[in-house]
């Protein structure tokens, strides 16, 4: 099924300002379907016929759905569509009378007109299965008092808030804990999860009849923390929606979020959800500190490669013979390029390296190491994007071998040309071209009987870490130089997709 932004660009003429504020609606409404212990649908007029489709629902988390079955792409029409067109046309809640039959579930059906601008733009259905109807308890009877309060919000355009360029991860949710305060803050209700809540905070006392604010000043021993959480509630208070916020005592992490309950432009208070996340906390922080192990022993790897290489160049300062001298070179330049890549490692958030980035620079480093600067012109085309570390490694050191033969043999004596990398993605596939226009290859060449030991390392490499396929060859468009192919699968049974 298309995304919802999709379906109202399809099937309706709502502007950006009206499909946003129904996105925020749906990015919100599950606080109210749980509330309600409904389905809520979210339902448009469309096109010029008096009929409304279904872009969104929301199954409730706290009691049984009223549809078994999705209801994304149904339409309402004739006698069916009335309570929908009651709430459109006269901006109003509207309840039917009898219960309507869904099969053999008894639904009570209730339309609620969305405004925005002072204009009813859709129309949210909030279906409520008969089926379990017994008499609430008192936590019930709060969270449908609470879900009344917000759906004569969202029939005046007061919920949800209004947009903000600030995003919030998912906060807590009305079955983690809830408190409800009156319009000066006092507790009129707190969930069994929420006094718990509070009890692993260190708050001994009784929340009920009592400000919120005062155990607030008990409980958070930090002042900084105290004036933030004390700010949010009357932040809400006031009718405004304010971001969530963490407190940390006695050891635990609650995070509250505080929604201000203001229907008909009457401040009733505010809700106050909230949900223990000390264990979340603690495995964001051991998620933390390993992510920074990790980038520490790249760095460090990096270095003692940079070592590496560091001794090589002067072990080969010291040599007279110059297949010694070049031998060393090349061990240098091999090092090296395995550590740009530790490097960008370091640095990066996960296991991932911007292939990209790791080639430039190793261009930059072959032409100095080569000499070439001036005379041949090394550079990259196109995009290579992201690779897991365990395809980078090997894919920079072939790369490495083939751009430092393509410099060296193609153009040796001084010629001048150039020297191309370009990359290309397409159905899991990476596909590598290093194209020069040198002298191209010599007579009779041979990839797998050539007994160079960069091309030995090269086939290695293709074959037993990148599970790939080489070709090098004339130009295939006829003209001077040489072209070799690396064409790299980047979905592996042994490691997972990575297209």
């Amino acid at each position: 099924m298309s995304a919802l932004s999709e379906l109202l660009a399809r099937h309706t003429h709502l502007d950006a300002d009206q499909t946003a504020h129904l996105q925020r609606l749906v990015a919100e409404w599950q606080l109210l379907a749980d509330l309600s212990f409904a389905d809520l649908v979210l339902w448009v007029p469309t096109g010029s016929a008096p009929d409304f489709l279904c872009v969104a629902q929301c199954r409730p988390t706290t009691g049984a759905t009223a549809y078994l079955l999705d209801r994304v792409g149904d339409r309402l029409s004739g006698p069916k569509a009335f309570a929908l067109r009651i709430a459109l046309s006269e901006a109003r809640i509207f309840r039917e009378s009898d219960p309507d039959w869904e099969g053999d579930t008894p639904i009570r059906r209730e339309a609620i007109p969305i405004l925005f601008g002072g204009k009813p733009i859709a129309v949210l259905g909030r279906d409520s299965n008969l089926t379990t109807m017994r008499s609430p308890s008192q936590l019930e009877l709060a969270y449908l008092q609470s879900a009344a309060d917000l759906a004569s919000m969202v029939a005046t355009g007061a919920f949800p808030g209004p947009a903000s360029d600030r995003e919030e991860a998912a906060g807590p949710r009305v079955g983690d804990g809830m408190v409800r305060i009156d319009s000066s803050g006092v507790v009129l209700y707190a969930s069994p999860n929420a006094s718990s809540a509070f009890r692993r905070l260190g708050f001994n006392g009784n929340l009920l009849g009592a400000p919120l604010s005062e155990a607030v000043v008990q409980m958070v021993r930090d002042p900084f923390n105290a004036a933030d959480l004390e700010d949010m509630l009357r932040q809400a208070l006031s009718g405004e929606h304010p971001f969530s916020r963490e407190v940390d005592s006695a050891g635990a992490t609650v995070q509250f979020r505080a929604i201000p309950l203001h229907p008909r432009g009457e401040s009733l208070g505010a809700l106050v959800l909230l949900q223990d996340v000390t264990e979340l906390r603690r495995r964001d922080r051991q998620i933390i500190s390993k992510d920074a192990t990790i980038r520490e022993i790249h760095h460090r790897v990096k270095n003692n490669l940079q070592t590496v290489a560091a001794l090589l160049r002067l072990q080969s300062r010291r040599l007279a013979s110059p297949e010694a001298r070049a031998a060393l070179e090349e061990s240098m330049r091999r090092v090296s390029s395995i550590a740009l890549v530790h490097e960008t490692l370091s640095s990066a958030i996960d296991e991932a390296v911007d292939f990209d980035e790791v080639v430039d620079r190793l261009l930059e480093m072959l032409v100095d190491v080569t000499g070439a600067g001036g005379r041949v012109a090394v550079r990259r085309i196109g995009t290579l994007g992201e690779l897991p570390a365990e395809l980078a490694t090997p894919l920079v050191m072939v790369l490495t071998e083939l751009v430092g033969n393509a410099v060296e043999h193609g153009f040796a004596d001084g010629q001048t040309g150039s020297v191309r990398v370009s990359g290309e993605r397409s159905r899991g596939t990476l596909t590598v071209t290093v194209l020069d226009d040198g002298n191209g290859l010599p007579a009779n060449f041979s990839l797998e009987s050539s007994d160079r030991l960069g091309l030995q390392i090269v086939r290695t490499l293709v074959d037993a870490e990148l599970g790939a396929s080489l070709q090098v060859s004339p130009r295939p468009d006829g003209g001077r130089g040489t072209a070799a192919v690396l064409k790299i699968p980047l979905a592996r049974k042994d490691r997972g997709s990575l297209a």
